[in-house]
């Protein structure tokens, strides 16, 4: 079997989807793998490295893909691409299935698509979940880009000219990126806080020095997997109340709050960002998905009329590439090894829950979005 690994073209994408680690332990594992020229250099991965690691160099995407049974990405093909995949091949890769467009033409080019960021949050699929090891990069390169963007330290700091007083910092949402922006904002000696809507949250934030901050109404967000569901009106009427506060007196704020296949929920809005502090700082993990801020802009970084940063740039592992690739490539690495066969090749179980869960497209027809 081969495997094919090509250069990401998707603006601000500096990952890639397999590291020498990854490509010596699937050539051990009998497979021969093709590298696209330069397709790790914005990762730090030169192309002697995969050579080195047993992998074939070679010169552009469609020869890699010429002959791949399986191919590794960090984003899905986008429609330009299609055309370079071999029918039959097995794609693994963050399709981003909800707002997808394409899905159709993967299933028609007779693709299997494979997305791994619906990989079901289980104790066995732990390795292999790259919403976890992203979020996690995400959450600490996101506390400094507020340190780029905030105009002031954010330790405390005792100086002959005077004292200095340590950042404010909320966090909203406490999942595994915010739980790391806690970890490294403390470690920059800020004050932090916490707002999350699932209650288990609260010892983990706690664990961390952090204060949670709660909403004193008897309802909890915790839903199945550990993600958060959608609260009631009366709920997200005193969550608001609660934000505005908290916000109005922070130094930085980091939002972080998703629902899977929903827009993300907004959590600042524009009269809140109106009583923000001149100088204050609002990093939104969520402006992907349509933003947590009212204001904020994908990929760009809006200064307000009263003096307040909305930083709406996206893809934060992508600015930590060379980890945030070791990451993402160890996932597919943990996920492909256990359905490897010396006879058979690469064998998809339907019946596997993981299978199940990410196959989006296989045999001509879009699985995604239909029961089973």
């Amino acid at each position: 079997m081969r495997i094919g690994i090509i250069k990401e073209v998707m603006p601000h994408e500096a990952r890639v989807a397999a590291t020498p680690e990854t490509v010596k332990k699937f050539v051990a594992a009998g497979l021969s793998v093709a590298v696209e020229k330069g397709a790790g250099l914005l990762a730090g991965v030169l192309d002697a490295d995969y050579e080195a690691a047993g992998a074939k160099l070679v010169a552009s995407a469609q020869e890699a893909l010429s002959g791949a049974d399986i191919a590794l990405k960090i984003r899905a093909p986008i429609e330009s691409e299609i055309g370079l995949f071999a029918k039959g091949t097995r794609v693994f890769a963050a399709v981003n299935p909800h707002k997808n467009e394409l899905l159709g033409a993967y299933a028609a080019a007779g693709l299997e698509v494979l997305a791994m960021e619906l990989m079901p949050r289980i104790t066995r699929a732990q390795s292999m979940d790259i919403l976890s090891s992203q979020a996690n990069i995400a959450g600490y390169r996101s506390v400094l880009l507020a340190t780029q963007f905030y105009p002031r330290f954010f330790p405390m700091l005792m100086t002959a000219a005077g004292t200095v007083k340590a950042a404010r910092v909320l966090i909203l949402g406490a999942g595994v990126a915010g739980l790391q922006a806690i970890a490294t904002a403390k470690r920059l000696g800020a004050v932090v806080e916490a707002f999350d809507v699932r209650r288990a949250a609260k010892e983990q934030v706690e664990s961390l020095g952090a204060k949670f901050v709660e909403v004193p109404i008897e309802e909890s967000g915790d839903a199945a997997g550990g993600y958060a569901r959608e609260m009631s009106d009366e709920y997200k009427a005193k969550q608001a109340e609660l934000i505005h506060e908290r916000a109005r007196q922070a130094d930085i704020v980091i939002t972080t709050a998703l629902i899977p296949g929903r827009p993300a929920p907004i959590l600042i809005k524009a009269a809140t960002v109106a009583a923000m502090k001149a100088g204050s700082v609002v990093v939104d993990l969520a402006v992907e998905n349509g933003g947590n801020t009212e204001g904020v802009v994908l990929d760009e970084v809006v200064t307000t009329s009263n003096g307040v940063i909305l930083v709406g740039l996206s893809n934060l592992p992508g600015m930590v590439a060379a980890d945030a690739s070791a990451l993402f490539a160890k996932n597919l690495l943990n996920f492909i090894s256990p359905m490897l066969d010396k006879e058979k090749g690469l064998v998809l179980n339907p019946e596997d829950e993981l299978v199940k869960a990410t196959l989006v497209v296989s045999n001509g027809q879009v699985l995604f979005g239909k029961s089973a």
